[in-house]
């Protein structure tokens, strides 16, 4: 039976769905627009997030319930693909990739949990490209920019060095954000599913968790400030690297491994030079700890309108040929990442998906790998990103 929709939100109620839901009511309406629908626990929340953000009367809402495998499976049957902002996705998210896998039916969502994603890519692979699902994780601000960033200054890397460079690395220079609510409890239930159960401690020490028979290079682990001559500033460990890293990683063995088996890439937060870059460094390490602790936002909480429309963030691609010459690139968002941008990509990822990379075949993907070039342009053309040349050496 061919779907009733192109897209079905689910999660429009929350947070960060809310954003999703603004973004495709106001960028995809009228003739020719991608059909959609809202979706979540409750008919009446769903109602009074239409009407809060403007969307037209008729926009269809759907009752589902992540406690309900039915009511999931009868939303997934109405799609052509599911995005979902409803996590943590351990908790909420087992059952409807499974029914997305089972049915055919395309699926995306904003996850962050290297477990689970470990988890879902052994378990879903060989049903997805049995029934013809297109399953993407990780398609916000984690893991896109990033997984994108690698993947333009290798296209680059290619062109002055005649080869890709066997050694990435990403480095965030500025960063204006709240971090997610969502995202802080996820890693706050990612750390509790350790502490129950210490056999899932070698998948968050493995760079290579996503790769499943594949096993690279020994890779930097990225958890104590250093001094970077090459850049002349001190990094500190990025709170996001562990699930980065894994998905880059993950990307290079899907596209048939053009960056090389012998790839090596992190990623860290620059924090300038001298005393004061060293002292910077250390206060992001403390910082990092406080974002998964009891004062951390709750689920459902995030920055205000004018906080969102006010951050941004720059990421800078340093890609070292063997010779030591280098290429560098940047990736700059133009709003809030964790809320406002991330709101933008996956909408966009998922109309790339449908309408710019229909002939993406069945299987558990990462969107950069998936989408490549075609999915910059529309980040590029919709949802305020920039892909930037800074040096060729």
């Amino acid at each position: 039976m061919p779907a009733t929709f192109d897209i079905v939100l689910y999660g429009a109620t929350g947070y960060t769905g809310q954003l999703v839901a603004e973004y495709l009511a106001a960028h995809y309406v009228g003739d020719g627009a991608p059909t959609w629908a809202m979706a979540g626990r409750s008919k009446d929340k769903l109602a009074s997030v239409r009407d809060a953000i403007g969307a037209p009367q008729d926009t269809p809402l759907i009752v589902a319930d992540a406690a309900d495998p039915a009511s999931l499976r009868a939303m997934v049957d109405q799609a052509k693909l599911v995005i979902t902002t409803v996590g943590p996705y351990q908790i909420y998210g087992s059952d409807l990739v499974a029914a997305c896998a089972a049915s055919g039916t395309d699926y995306m969502d904003l996850c962050g949990e290297p477990i689970w994603l470990k988890q879902m890519i052994d378990r879903h692979e060989a049903a997805a490209k049995a029934s013809g699902a297109r399953i993407m994780f990780s398609c916000g601000f984690d893991s896109v920019p990033f997984e994108l960033g690698a993947f333009f200054v290798q296209e680059e890397a290619r062109r002055v060095f005649g080869a890709p460079a066997p050694r990435v690395k990403g480095r965030v220079r500025d960063l204006s954000w709240k971090f997610s609510g969502g995202t802080s409890a996820s890693a706050r239930v990612t750390f509790e599913a350790v502490a129950r159960d210490l056999s899932l401690v070698p998948i968050l020490k493995d760079p290579f968790a996503f790769t499943p028979g594949f096993e690279g290079p020994k890779q930097p682990r990225g958890n104590k400030p250093v001094f970077e001559e090459d850049l002349q500033s001190w990094s500190a460990p990025f709170a996001m690297a562990i699930l980065n890293t894994r998905n880059v990683h993950r990307s290079n063995m899907l596209m048939g491994f053009p960056y090389g088996r012998e790839f090596v890439y992190d990623e860290m937060v620059l924090t300038g030079a001298g005393d004061e870059g060293q002292a910077n460094a250390k206060l992001v390490m403390a910082a990092n700890s406080e974002k998964t602790g009891p004062e951390a936002l709750k689920p459902g909480d995030g920055p205000s309108k004018e906080e969102r429309d006010n951050g941004r963030y720059d990421l800078l691609y340093v890609a070292t040929a063997p010779d030591g010459r280098q290429v560098r690139a940047a990736v700059k968002g133009d709003l809030d990442p964790g809320y406002a941008s991330t709101a933008k990509i996956i909408s966009e990822c998922a109309i790339c998906l449908l309408r710019d990379t229909p002939d993406v075949p069945a299987g558990l993907w990462t969107p950069g790998a998936a989408m490549q070039h075609r999915l910059i342009k529309r980040l590029v053309d919709h949802a305020g990103l920039r892909f930037e040349v800074e040096a060729r050496a």
